[in-house]
C-alpha cells in the first residue's frame, strides 16, 4: 500500500473511534451521573523511518480515558435523589460484586432499603447497627454529611468512597465503575458532601461533542477523498507501465 493511501486509511481508523466515543458521550448527555470519555492520539511512524525517509506518518489511539470531572447539580425536588459534591462515589451492590457510581437517582424497594432503579443495594451503614429499613409512609431526610433521619430518628448514613488512583476505574454501562484488581480498595470518603433533591449532570457538554461529530466527520470525508485520489493514481501508474511495456 502506497504512503498516502496507508496514512489516510490510519486516519480513517482513527477518526471511526473518536466518532464513536463522540457518539456515546451524546448519546449520554442526559444522564446523570455520566462521564465523558476522551482520547489521546499519537503520531505513528515506521519502524524502518528516518529523517529523510518520508516514510507513513499515522495517528492512532494512545489511550481513551475518562473526565471525572465534577458535573453541574440539577434540581429534582426528588426526595431520594442525592447528588455528590467532591471526589466520591456511591457504592452500590448488584448482588454478585460491588460497583461505584455518581448517579444518585435512588429509590426504596419492597424491603425498605435504598437501591438504584436497576435494582442495585445502596450501601448505607444503619445509626444503630445491624440493619436498616425506611417507611415509605414517611418523609426521608438526607442532610450534607449523608446522614438519614426520618421521623426525626436516626437511620443511617450513606456510605460513600474515594480512589486515590481514579485510573483503576473501568466503566459498566453508562453510569457505573467496576475495579478489575479486588485488592485495590477504596478509601471511605469523607470530603463529599450530598445534595438532597439534586441529581449530578452528565459532564460532557452536547453541544460540544456534536460540533467536534461534525468537524470529525467531516476529516473522515476528506480522508475517503484521499483513498480514493491514491487508489486512481496507483492505477494511472499500473496502467502508464504497461503502456510503456507494450
Amino acid at each position: 500500500m502506497d504512503q498516502l493511501t496507508s496514512s489516510a486509511a490510519a486516519g480513517m481508523r482513527a477518526r471511526l473511534e473518536t466518532l464513536d466515543l463522540l457518539a456515546n458521550n451524546i448519546a449520554n448527555s442526559s444522564t446523570s451521573g455520566f462521564k465523558a470519555d476522551r482520547e489521546s492520539f499519537l503520531p505513528w511512524v515506521g519502524e524502518d523511518a528516518d529523517a529523510d525517509s518520508g516514510a507513513t506518518v499515522a495517528p492512532f489511539l494512545k489511550r481513551q480515558w475518562t473526565d471525572f470531572a465534577q458535573g453541574t447539580l440539577s434540581r429534582t425536588s426528588g426526595p431520594l435523589d442525592v447528588a455528590l459534591q467532591g471526589r466520591g462515589f456511591f457504592e452500590v451492590n448488584d448482588g454478585s460484586k460491588r460497583l461505584w457510581t455518581r448517579n444518585g437517582a435512588f429509590q426504596l424497594g419492597a424491603d425498605g432499603k435504598l437501591q438504584t432503579v436497576e435494582g442495585y443495594s445502596l450501601r448505607v451503614v444503619p445509626a444503630t447497627g445491624g440493619d436498616y429499613r425506611l417507611n415509605p409512609l414517611l418523609p426521608i431526610e438526607i442532610d450534607g454529611r449523608g446522614n438519614i433521619r426520618q421521623d426525626g430518628r436516626a437511620v443511617g448514613r450513606i456510605d460513600t468512597a474515594e480512589f486515590s488512583d481514579l485510573s483503576v476505574l473501568a466503566k459498566q454501562g453508562s453510569t457505573y465503575f467496576k475495579v478489575e484488581d479486588s485488592t485495590l480498595a477504596p478509601n471511605r470518603s469523607t470530603s463529599s458532601s450530598f445534595h438532597q433533591g439534586y441529581l449530578e449532570s452528565a459532564n460532557g457538554a452536547a453541544i460540544e461533542s456534536s460540533v467536534r461529530l461534525v468537524g470529525v466527520m467531516r476529516q473522515f470525508e476528506s480522508l475517503q477523498r484521499a483513498t480514493t485520489i491514491g487508489a486512481e493514481m496507483n492505477k494511472r501508474s499500473i496502467e502508464e507501465v504497461a503502456k510503456v511495456s507494450g
